[in-house]
């Protein structure tokens, strides 16, 4: 009786969470919804020796990546986490395939866990394209070497010299007008630093043996240092993840502001301390959560530390009517970052990320004004709401909490 009590309350956040999940599902299954929701123009602001252009909406950023890609005259090179066999999926393909026979060098990287459900047919590239499928198991014979399971979450597009993108937005139709993310467009030296990240991932995860159209990547890039941006790469299989201290670094330093967009907030506690701590010495830290994300568990489990955060005078903002998924922060009016980590342990401890930091007052205020747009969008969780929830609410975050550290 012993043994079974330990193993239903050791088993009892696991069947909550996939009973939850499959619930979701079903609930979502076949349905697509129009949902309109504020938006900022794309906005360019000079930075450094380039330019830097923010993108939130799907539409518009697809239009510059397939602009970029059909202007580009010598090499391509795109990765993804999701890439949807939809008609926006479709036209990246065909973009790159007439790329590659106008004689451009196409490089692709994909994840594969992420497209398990994406049709075969699909993932079919002309020779042409040098394509690294990341595999859904990585580890081989190694299957307690933990650095071999982090996913492949990065977005990035590089064409040529000129132009690079980075990143939350998968390829989709409906992250093109159903989400609200955000995405830069960067020109100028940053550019050759985004094409290293891209090759230095090829280069790790390439299978030597298998595909020999996995080639090495090699690139000759300028050593010119843009020192207003710096890309901070996670990379599990060195066991190195510096963005988690990008983000303390930046969050101790804060005198004035601290504006963070999230998909999914499942901070570690020292992550959380810091920003309350940076709340109780009279920061204003505010936290932008989707009200209902695309993971039902995520979003139970990330009420964990709300009592703490609300105390200490974290203002949390959810956003309504539409799965926002950007990954953005803006600190003092001068710091800046974007990218494809989340605030939660898969993200700043377990997959491959990269984020973007770039040190310009000019940035900042335009992510200050995006921010503003969508907190116009967003209602404010008072300390009154959260305190009245009711027993069910209190009891299921209750059971989901062992989960946390592993989301």
């Amino acid at each position: 009786m012993v043994r079974r009590a330990v193993l239903a309350i050791v088993a009892a956040p696991f069947v909550m969470a996939v009973v939850m999940t499959l619930v979701d599902s079903y609930r979502r299954r076949g349905k697509r919804r129009s949902v309109s929701f504020p938006t900022a123009p794309p906005s360019t602001v000079p930075v450094g020796d380039g330019e830097v252009t923010t993108y939130t909406f799907g539409a518009d950023l697809y239009d510059a990546m397939l602009e970029a890609i059909d202007g580009a005259q010598r090499q391509v090179l795109l990765e993804t986490y999701i890439w949807k066999a939809d008609e926006v999926g479709l036209r990246f393909k065909s973009a790159l395939e007439a790329a590659s026979e106008r004689g451009v060098e196409v490089f692709v990287i994909y994840d594969a866990f992420a497209n398990l459900v994406v049709s075969p047919r699909f993932k079919h590239f002309t020779p042409g394209i040098k394509v690294l499928r990341y595999p859904v198991y990585g580890a081989g014979w190694r299957p307690f070497d933990l650095r071999r399971y982090g996913r492949d979450h990065r977005k990035i597009l590089v064409v040529d010299d000129n132009v690079g993108f980075v990143g939350g937005y998968n390829l989709g139709a409906a992250y093109a007008t159903e989400w609200r993310d955000t995405h830069v467009r960067i020109s100028g030296p940053g550019v050759w630093d985004l094409k290293r990240a891209f090759a230095d991932f090829w280069n790790l995860n390439r299978r030597r043996r298998f595909r020999p159209s996995e080639r090495p990547l090699l690139l000759e890039t300028a050593s010119t240092w843009e020192p207003t941006i710096r890309f901070h790469r996670n990379v599990p299989r060195l066991w190195v993840f510096p963005i988690r201290a990008m983000y303390l670094d930046a969050i101790t330093r804060a005198s004035r502001n601290i504006w963070m967009t999230t998909a999914y907030f499942l901070p570690d506690p020292d992550f959380a301390d810091a920003l309350m701590d940076a709340a109780r010495r009279g920061v204003d830290v505010r936290v932008l959560i989707p009200a209902k994300s695309n993971h039902v568990v995520a979003d139970w489990i990330s009420r964990g530390y709300f009592s703490q955060l609300l105390d200490a005078g974290v203002k949390v903002l959810r956003y309504r009517d539409a799965m926002v998924h950007a990954k953005t922060a803006t600190i003092d009016g001068t710091w800046t970052t974007v990218g494809t980590a989340n605030i939660d342990r898969l993200s700043l401890t377990g997959n491959y990320e990269i984020n973007v930091e770039i040190i310009e007052p000019g940035l900042a205020a335009a992510l200050e004004e995006i921010f503003r747009v969508d907190e116009s969008n967003s209602l404010e969780l008072t300390k009154d709401e959260w305190e009245a929830r009711d027993i069910y609410r209190r009891f299921t975050e209750f059971v989901l909490n062992p989960l946390r550290p592993l989301l």
